[in-house]
């Protein structure tokens, strides 16, 4: 862990090394005033030596200027070099993200994810900061005291050093709390953003069903979550604090005690015994100091061993030797194709062949494996068992980029991002002239409302399309695909969200869509596959009809019962 840590260092080197030498500067000089009070004790004022005394002071003046500057090149410098390192893992995360197969995603929330990329970043920004400063000038101070404190007396000295010890033990033995109870804490911060995220996107959902005393119970219920988990996390750290502090306070007592008796028995001279109570204190501060860092640095290494937890989900990857797809004449077939949910079997032997420019439909209950086969084949999951060919390739031998740039989805729930509509129809193919994308949305049949809207193409749709209706945002998801134009297109229940009439303008669009492309359609509106060249009943994960709609109404079998059910009900 701490190699990958250091490995952001590596672009910053000479600012951060221009960073350590200023942290190192600024501890040597800190070991300044403990010695100029010494020689004026001893020397400067019993002597009358007032002139000597004017012109250390001003030069103890002069240092802590030089000092002055020195701080905040550390503070200015130290904090840009962190953010830096910050938005670095922040991309390699985001990067790491886009890798990652649909399963991490079905198994991690947005909220949560989120609170990864920015609570816990900035902890560690934090202490990248400040960590490598604080121990260099926290420990070179503590060292240059130790020494200086050697030359004043070494027996009192080591009377006090003999109490370092007690507090190392008491640091490692509460620190481990510590880190526990903080990352139970960063995990409370995830699922409160979670459940946020959650209620804020579903905020109409709540409305309509005058829930808000539900999702408030919900998020109060995280909330208290949070609030138990921070009390852990601040009880140890002030059991931490607490003992570490009264272990430092008993170094003052030890000067007081210890100093006495010797400055009674001679052994020490008032002006060595004033200015070894000064160095004690110089002594201490760094001491104080990288005790209260430890909190810091529990944030840091909590956030970032759960920065590495995401970093080290395996993304999804193409097998060795894996070939590009060029353009797809579009023939699919799957040879018993098993596959399986959290062991949950979806699909058992699913056998088929859709032939190059075919509408090959597949019907049946929900729940049945209509849309994992949709999903099997631009390989968003990979099958446990048997084989899915495009024009007699395996897809596992092919690259996913390559694969999936032959393949155009529609779905029933639309995803728009909140920006333009045309940089949303640009999504299909980003480098598109804008002839293109006005063609596409032709195509589409959404052209026509777009020149009604003031800002016309340039208008924002807003987050997930909600400044849209429904059909708009349909068209717009087709308009993106007709940009793309793929070989292959998949239609997941593109329609049923719709009402009749829409339904209908949509249709329309769709069926120029699928002009010359292999097309895959689930739909539970039997009347809209009507026209198909195939038609597959899924049931219980398996294929158990399959034909044309007139072959499979003669049959009289379960897709007979399908479509009269639904004639039955107009």
């Amino acid at each position: 862990m701490l190699k990958k840590f250091l490995s952001y260092y590596k672009p910053y080197k000479l600012m951060f090394s221009l960073d350590m030498i200023a942290s190192f500067c600024v501890a040597i000089l800190g070991m300044i005033y403990p010695i100029v009070t010494r020689v004026m004790l001893n020397d400067y004022v019993p002597n009358q030596k007032y002139d000597l005394i004017i012109i250390f002071g001003c030069v103890l003046l002069g240092i802590y200027v030089v000092r002055l500057l020195l701080n905040y090149f550390i503070q200015y410098q130290g904090h840009v070099i962190g953010v830096k390192m910050q938005a670095r893992m922040r991309s390699d995360m985001f990067n790491h993200l886009q890798t990652l197969p649909y399963k991490f995603y079905d198994n991690h929330e947005a909220g949560k994810i989120m609170s990864r990329m920015t609570n816990d970043l900035m902890d560690i920004s934090e202490l990248a900061h400040h960590g490598p400063e604080n121990i260099l000038i926290s420990g070179l101070s503590i060292v240059f005291a130790f020494v200086y404190l050697l030359t004043i007396n070494v027996w009192l000295t080591l009377i006090i050093f003999v109490c370092v010890p007690f507090l190392l033990v008491i640091a490692t033995v509460v620190r481990k709390k510590m880190t526990d109870a903080f990352m139970e804490s960063r995990k409370a911060v995830g699922e409160i953003n979670a459940s946020l995220e959650s209620s804020i996107s579903g905020i109409r959902v709540t409305k309509a069903f005058t829930n808000s005393k539900t999702e408030e119970k919900k998020f109060e219920k995280g909330n208290e979550r949070f609030v138990s988990a921070r009390k852990k996390a601040y009880h140890a750290m002030g059991v931490f604090h607490s003992t570490t502090t009264f272990v430092t306070e008993v170094f003052n007592v030890v000067v007081l005690i210890a100093g006495g008796l010797f400055l009674y028995a001679g052994d020490i001279a008032l002006g060595d015994y004033t200015t070894f109570i000064v160095s004690v204190n110089v002594f201490l501060a760094p001491v104080r100091n990288l005790i209260m860092f430890m909190e810091q640095f529990q944030n840091g290494v909590t956030g970032f061993k759960r920065f590495l937890e995401i970093m080290e989900e395996e993304s999804e990857k193409d097998e060795e030797g894996a070939e590009k797809l060029e353009r797809a004449e579009g023939v699919i077939r799957f040879e018993n194709v098993h596959f399986a949910y959290e062991n949950s079997e979806v699909l058992c032997g699913v056998d088929f062949e859709i032939k190059k420019g075919q509408t090959f439909a597949l019907v049946g209950p929900s729940g049945e494996g209509k849309t994992t086969i949709c999903h099997l084949i631009p390989r968003f999951y990979k099958v446990q068992d048997g084989k899915i060919y495009i024009d007699g390739k395996d897809i596992n031998g092919l690259t996913a980029q390559s694969l999936r740039s032959q393949i155009g989805i529609v779905q029933q729930d639309v995803h728009l991002f909140n920006a333009s509509i045309r940089d949303n129809i640009l999504y299909g193919k980003p480098d598109a002239l804008e002839d293109e994308v006005l063609r596409a949305a032709k195509l589409a049949n959404i052209h026509d409302f777009v020149m009604t809207l003031e800002d016309g193409y340039d208008t924002v749709v807003g987050e997930r399309g909600i400044k849209l209706s429904g059909g708009q945002k349909q068209r717009l998801s087709i308009a993106r695909v007709f940009l793309k134009n793929p070989p292959i297109l998949i239609l997941d229940e593109a329609t049923s969200a719709l009402d009749n009439a829409t339904e209908i303008l949509i249709q329309q669009s769709l069926d120029e869509l699928c002009k010359g492309r292999t097309t895959i359609v689930v739909a539970h509106r039997l009347s809209t596959i009507k026209n198909a060249d195939t038609i597959a009943v899924v049931s219980e994960g398996k294929i158990t009809e399959c034909g044309s709609h007139e072959e499979l109404l003669s049959l009289g079998g379960e897709y007979a019962k399908l479509y009269n059910s639904q004639f039955e009900k107009l």
